[in-house]
């Protein structure tokens, strides 16, 4: 696998250091929120690497750990001298007094949740704050004595030291959480660390985003072919636009119908692809493959894996077909033939002496990875493999190219706006790779696809009529492994269950359960057990993120 670096070395970068704080991933998106590229690197990162790299600044996450255990996690002492302003935040500022002499101690009362800053300087960091602001903190440890050379610059009643600079080395840190929303002015005071200390201008848009990222997968390619996954989401739509405008008619994009889609999305694919991308795709039925692969496996890891490793199977397959036809093509061509009727290829096989396409294009976006294989490498746990990255043979026939591997979802939707890709599109709910295989709890079959499909059709039908539908970071519906006992007129049933999923979030990397009204609910069952045969109770899941994922599986 090869992965494309779209950021030319002139881009204004700040480097996040990650301690396995669940909050690294939001402090790299307040810092792109000010138009700042941000790369997020495990804390024990080889030095050449962030030489190489060149950030303007660099920002120390929190971590659950201290720095007085056994084997805490320590930053190179190196980072402190290279020049570049740096800021710790939570155990950032601890780490940063530990390794300059200051002394930290675990204190008796922990400061948990929201406290009032007072601001002892009101310059730089602190620059247009009032005197006194609200924020969130979460620390069991305290900095007890300062470093050498170092000052304080904000306390609360609980924490002597809140805050401290040596301006003169431009190192600052913080005990609070000022990514977080708890903490109102927040986003100013990583804005003036980035404007006021690091003296970036904010360059990095969408614009500038697919200006760098065409450029990039030209050098890339090199006039070579592309095949794409479509799958007619968010990610794939904007990645297959983005190669488009790179390579034009070298890209051929492929639409796999694994039978695990939801309600008429072929037809959908097809309709909006043609009518306003404008571009040619290929639909390949392997439904009969896929569910055939998946009999008898209940295991969500095996699921996600399984697809995978077939979807690179098919796409291998489709590939070859597609470089064998353009050749033909351009045989045909140089005879000055007018038609391309005559081409032939068996029905389920493919060309075995035609040059492949070297080339696969993935939608893979920032939150795949960190959720594939924690954060760069760092000490964040993995949760679950994505169908992107984890699921994906370690021996592939292609090399990947991902124009948005380093993007959120809100920054792909934006990205996806400045290309004029439909509303229709850019704002359409995720939908995740694997499809409804892992919103099937236990074995997949068509009969239990079927149900589902029916299901979460009314589910989203609902939502759009109550108009909720883009207040919603993502609805639907889940198959529970489990059967209940109902009445229906005067007969007993024993059916299948259904949970409704929704949720409110800004990136996916977190979530909130929707409180949908009681009407709409009621109006959703109401329909699911009268409309959809096979199903006789549906519940709803209350649960957020953390400590559940959004999908179930």
């Amino acid at each position: 696998m090869t992965e494309l670096s779209h950021m030319p070395s002139e881009t204004e970068t700040v480097l996040v250091l990650d301690f396995g704080s669940q909050y690294t991933q939001l402090i790299a998106r307040r810092v792109r929120e000010q138009n700042v590229f941000s790369v997020i690197y495990p804390y024990h990162v080889a030095l050449e690497k962030i030489l190489a790299l060149n950030p303007k600044g660099i920002i120390l996450s929190g971590s659950p750990a201290n720095v007085y255990q056994k084997n805490a996690p320590l930053p190179a002492r190196s980072i402190f001298s290279l020049g570049i302003p740096v800021l710790g935040i939570c155990y950032g500022l601890q780490v940063t007094a530990h390794l300059f002499g200051g002394k930290v101690k675990k204190v008796k009362h922990r400061e948990y949740g929201h406290a009032r800053l007072h601001l002892d300087r009101r310059d730089d960091l602190f620059k247009n704050l009032p005197s006194a602001i609200d924020c969130w903190m979460s620390h069991g440890d305290q900095v007890k004595r300062l470093p050498k050379g170092f000052e304080r610059i904000a306390h609360t009643s609980s924490s002597s030291i809140a805050a401290f600079r040596n301006a003169k080395c431009k190192i600052y840190g913080v005990q609070f959480h000022p990514e977080v929303v708890h903490t109102p002015l927040g986003s100013k005071i990583i804005r003036n660390f980035l404007k006021q200390i690091c003296h970036l201008k904010g360059h990095w848009t969408p614009g500038s985003f697919i200006r760098d990222t065409v450029q990039a997968i030209r050098e890339q390619v090199k006039g070579e072919r592309i095949v794409l996954g479509l799958s007619g989401g968010v990610d794939s739509s904007v990645a297959a636009t983005l190669v488009h405008r790179a390579v034009g008619r070298k890209l051929s994009c492929i639409f796999v119908d694994t039978g695990l889609l939801r309600l008429k999305e072929r037809e959908r694919v097809r309709d909006v692809f043609k009518r306003h991308l404008k571009m040619n795709i290929k639909i390949v039925d392997a439904s009969k493959k896929f569910l055939s692969a998946l009999r008898g496996i209940e295991d969500p890891e095996k699921k996600r894996k399984i697809i995978g490793r077939l979807f690179i199977r098919v796409f291998e397959h489709e590939a070859r077909v597609i470089a064998s036809e353009a050749k033909q093509s351009r045989r045909l061509r140089r005879r000055g033939s007018t038609s391309l009727t005559t081409l032939s290829l068996s029905k389920g096989s493919a060309p075995r002496n035609d040059k492949r396409i070297p080339f696969l294009a993935q939608g893979t976006l920032y939150p795949d990875v960190i959720e594939s294989v924690s954060v760069h490498g760092g000490p964040s746990a993995t949760i679950k493999s994505h169908h992107n990255v984890g699921g994906l043979p370690s021996k592939m026939r292609f090399k990947l190219i991902e124009p948005l591997r380093e993007l959120f979802k809100d920054e792909v939707r934006r990205v996806g706006r400045s290309l004029g890709i439909p509303a229709e599109l850019v704002d359409r709910q995720p939908f995740p790779g694997p499809g409804l295989a892992v919103r099937i709890i236990g074995e997949v079959t068509k009969e239990r696809c079927d149900l589902l499909r029916e299901a979460d059709w009314i589910v989203m039908d609902e939502i759009k009529k109550a108009g909720l539908y883009s207040k919603l970071w993502q609805s639907f519906a889940v198959l529970l492994p489990i059967k209940s006992v109902g009445v229906m007129g005067d007969e007993r049933t024993y059916e299948n269950v259904c949970a409704i999923r929704a949720v409110t979030s800004e990136d996916g990397m977190t979530a909130d359960w929707a409180r949908l009204p009681e009407k709409l609910l009621a109006r959703i069952s109401n329909r699911i057990i009268n409309e959809v045969r096979g199903i006789n109770r549906v519940c709803y899941d209350i649960s957020s993120k953390p400590p559940a994922t959004i999908e179930w599986e």
